[in-house]
């Protein structure tokens, strides 16, 4: 259920505990460009603390109860855990008090085409297209991304339209909060079943999802998981996919030199324009298709399209490469589901290097637990595979389930408990030719970051 817009009236100071995260520069974006006054702490500088703080924002480094004084409304990220000091000060002080999706679901409804992008894979770089490609076309969009989008220097920005583009993440029903006039469903796949518990369920989210739609719901016709999701609703629905039968498909990809695709963008058998594709692999084709369809049916005409696609390298951690010295390539990308990881890694595999080293850091004891043979099967993929130790997140290891235990399912794999060892051994063994990616969507790309310190010393 949305809150409703009556939380935000009368308020004049909004302090946010956490303002440095990704996910909250949008929203503080938005209510900075809406009159508001704001506050904000956080315990860690970074590149996106210093662009609040050049917006004219009061920022505190470290979280104490005195930093909510004088707020009437406080905005918190899940992340910020219910011991931390200043969120039982919000808590005790009788302020409101808000996670920061239920603001992102409140900020939605300011939008007259608040276009939500959801699925288990490819939100971000979907999301992250169609930024560009409205951005291009000049309709001045609002966007909330969940990764970093190169030409808008970040994760988000405020726009002057009534657009709104919003990535829309399923983990615990997120998506729920948000008010789409254009529901998005780029694929259904099983993930966060610690959640969930079964597909049934993950489905019954989708299908509420779409429901919420108040213009059109856009799917992949493709996919059985979402028919599955959607077929009952009575709203206009408009697909988009790789078959012919889909109101929007590609024809006549043509891969060019390196990583880049060009197809004929068709609708119902009509050809609309040609678009280029500067990232990687087929299911990248897919997520251009899918972003060129949410613009326009939004109101983008078809010559307008490829300004932005033409213009899109990619977003961050999404096949990002961050080193090319002497022959040797690291990249750095955010799979973590073995649909991901299996993608990414045959994509990879079909760039012409001589290997293909994969650096995996597994991510929640559940998911490596429930989905272990599927993880070794893809990682497999790769010409060699090293695996760090599992991120816990938010889960205790009720599971017994460790690194090993997978690294014993793939031949010749190696197992390292820190990112040091890792980036010592994979320096040690690169050679001329070679392709080292990290992947996962914890904290590996500081891994990544080591093994490029190793390879400039070496």
């Amino acid at each position: 259920m949305n809150l409703n817009d009556s939380i935000l009236k009368d308020k004049k100071h909004i302090h946010f505990i956490g303002i440095g995260g990704s996910g909250m520069y949008p929203l503080a974006q938005i209510l900075h460009a809406q009159g508001y006054y704001l506050t904000g702490s956080d315990n860690n500088p970074t590149d996106t603390l210093e662009k609040v703080k050049e917006m004219g924002i009061p920022v505190m480094m470290g979280q104490r109860a005195e930093n909510i004084e004088g707020a009437d409304l406080i905005v918190h990220t899940a992340a910020i855990m219910s011991d931390n000091p200043e969120l039982i000060a919000a808590k005790n002080s009788g302020v409101p008090v808000l996670e920061r999706s239920d603001l992102l679901g409140i900020l939605s409804t300011h939008f007259h085409n608040a276009v939500c992008i959801s699925g288990t894979h490819g939100k971000t770089t979907t999301t992250s297209m169609l930024t560009q490609i409205m951005l291009d076309a000049g309709t001045d969009p609002t966007a909330v991304i969940g990764g970093k989008l190169p030409s808008i220097g970040g994760s988000g920005r405020i726009g002057t339209s009534e657009h709104f583009i919003c990535e829309s993440c399923e983990f615990v029903d997120t998506f729920l909060k948000l008010s789409p006039d254009i529901a998005v469903i780029l694929n259904i796949d099983q993930d966060h079943m610690d959640y969930f518990k079964t597909m049934e369920n993950l489905i019954h989210s989708f299908h509420q999802f779409a429901s919420s739609a108040s213009k059109k719901i856009l799917f992949n016709g493709d996919d059985s998981n979402t028919h599955k999701a959607v077929d009952s609703i009575q709203k206009e629905k408009i697909t988009f996919g790789f078959s012919s039968f889909n109101d929007y498909y590609p024809e006549n990809i043509t891969p060019q030199m390196g990583v880049h695709t060009v197809f004929d963008l068709m609708h119902r058998g009509s050809f609309l324009t040609k678009i280029d594709v500067y990232v990687p692999g087929r299911h990248n084709v897919l997520n251009a298709v899918a972003a060129c369809a949410a613009a326009l049916e939004s109101g983008v005409q078809p010559q307008d399209l490829n300004k932005g696609m033409s213009q899109f390298k990619g977003a961050g951690r999404r096949f990002e490469v961050l080193y090319h010295e002497n022959g040797i390539t690291v990249a750095d990308d955010y799979a973590h589901h073995p649909a991901e990881i299996e993608v990414t890694l045959k994509t990879a595999k079909s760039m012409n290097y001589n290997r293909v080293i994969a650096v995996h850091q597994p991510f929640t004891y559940s998911r490596t637990a429930t989905l272990l043979n599927d993880f070794a099967r893809v990682l497999q993929i790769a010409d060699l595979t090293v695996l760090s130790e599992i991120m816990g997140s938010r889960e205790k290891n009720t599971f017994h389930i460790y690194a090993k235990d997978l690294a014993k399912k793939i031949p010749g794999c190696k197992w390292f408990p820190e990112f040091p060892e890792i980036a010592d051994y994979v320096a040690s063994i690169a050679q001329e030719g070679d392709l080292i990616i990290t992947l996962g969507c914890g904290d590996v790309n500081k891994c990544a970051h080591m093994i490029i310190d190793r390879l400039k010393s070496r």
